[in-house]
């Protein structure tokens, strides 16, 4: 006889937390006509469970160790929303050896221990879910891992941190520094009061790695991926972006390079024209070409209570459909199974070839422009635009430069001959273009 109760065990009661419980409460009657068995929560971990999270709980359901869930045998699946490395590793571990299945949104964890993770959910023969790790309430972990199941994925590139894309989005239509909105995007709660790993990267780059695992079903060193934060953008560089057509984004990039794999995650001047330059505020978005479906475009919100619990009850279905039909594992974590999985072959970053965005800060001198253009012509880089503004009361002047395509060994070694000119005012910026016109 079919079983019709499926138990969850939540450890971690944060606002994540508090999220998969109000869905569950809310769209419990609904999820279990869809599913044809009930979702019980029966237990919930996390050390204070005094402070109200705005649900109304029954009694005994809380506690503050996580193995009264990891130990109960009537759970099936235990759901870890506590965040960080340790213990939330061990929890994870700990479940899969007693035979429950996992869902996490623990993006940090699985960028730097899901060899680990995923190898342990083969070893167990269960199931682990982890679509909120990567665009909150977006599917693309699903997308990646079935819907596109029958393609070689040529690329990826995706908007993957709201803190970032609002602070840009507003920097871009209101103006003002990256220190003020910055500021401001703390005041409203789209930024952390420490916001290092969304404005340095950190954050995009686990869901970068998560991504390019999948894709390519390889295993990924966090520490090999080319990672650059926001915190430099200044205002000139969002206004001359618009002027050239473009608005500046933090893209998390994959590019199939026949064998190797492209790798990077840097703001990035994009096409107006492109829809990822109309992705805006706190939003994420990715864009996906495979080679038999295309142009896959996914947008929605990328993090949240609800929209994020979404994604968990998605796994959570997603993993009762299976317990109910004895098939757990049906779909491998990283789409390959475990043992055929290898290292991925990263092409370095020095090889990498696109466009650039250069602005230098140079002494209001005759012959500068010349100078430049012949160190960049030395480098085998070509010019496509070129704005130069007028005299500043310091004396220096902007230069504004797009290049055809470059190899960023020869940017760099451009860029350090340039930047050491007696004329040379402050180190050149620089910002990679995505722009297919610009061949």
């Amino acid at each position: 006889m079919m079983r019709k109760v499926i138990n969850l065990g939540l450890i971690g009661f944060g606002t994540i937390g508090a999220g998969v419980v109000r869905l569950l409460q809310k769209n419990g009657g609904l999820i279990a006509e869809r599913l044809g068995a009930e979702i019980r929560l029966k237990k919930i971990a996390d050390l204070d469970i005094t402070t109200s999270r705005g649900v109304d709980l029954p009694e005994g359901i809380l506690t503050t160790r996580a193995d009264d869930i990891l130990n109960d045998p009537e759970i099936d699946i235990v759901i870890e929303l506590m965040g960080g490395y340790e213990p939330a590793r061990t929890f994870i571990l700990k479940a899969m050896d007693n035979k429950k299945h996992v869902c996490t949104a623990n993006k940090a964890l699985l960028a730097t221990y899901g060899n680990d993770i995923f190898g342990s959910a083969h070893k167990n023969g269960v199931n682990i879910g982890f679509e909120p790790s990567v665009g909150g309430t977006i599917p693309v972990i699903k997308t990646i891992r079935e819907s596109l199941i029958g393609n070689r994925i040529e690329s990826i590139m995706g908007i993957v941190n709201g803190t970032s894309n609002f602070i840009l989005s507003k920097m871009t239509d209101e103006g003002g520094s990256f220190e003020v909105v910055l500021k401001e995007a703390q005041r409203l709660g789209f930024a952390e009061a420490d916001p290092t790993f969304d404005i340095e990267g950190v954050d995009a780059a686990h869901k970068l790695a998560i991504l390019l695992s999948l894709a390519y079903g390889k295993r990924v060193r966090l520490d090999d991926l080319h990672r650059e934060g926001i915190a430099a953008i200044g205002e000139q560089d969002i206004a001359f972006a618009g002027e050239l057509g473009y608005r500046i984004k933090l893209l998390a990039i994959a590019i199939r390079r026949d064998e190797l794999i492209e790798a990077r995650l840097h703001p990035t001047l994009v096409p107006f024209s492109h829809l990822l330059a109309n992705v805006n505020s706190n939003f994420n978005a990715f864009h996906i070409m495979g080679d038999a479906a295309d142009s896959v475009f996914l947008y929605g919100q990328g993090a949240g209570m609800l929209p994020t619990a979404s994604a968990v009850i998605s796994d959570v279905v997603d993993i009762a459909r299976d317990i109910l039909t004895g098939a757990a594992g049906r779909v491998p974590p990283r789409v390959l199974d475990e043992e055929n999985i290898c290292d991925i072959r990263l092409l370095p970053f020095e090889e990498i070839v696109t466009n650039y965005y250069f602005r230098f800060s140079v002494a209001d001198r005759p012959g500068v422009l010349s100078r430049i253009a012949g160190i960049l012509g030395k480098n085998d880089i070509s010019i496509a635009v070129v704005i130069q503004k007028g005299r500043k009361r310091d004396g220096a002047v902007p230069i504004v430069m797009t290049t055809y395509k470059a190899r960023e060994r020869d940017v760099q070694k451009a860029l350090a001959d340039i930047d050491r000119l007696d004329v040379a005012m402050g180190k050149t910026m620089l910002i990679r273009i995505e722009d297919d016109k610009l061949s």
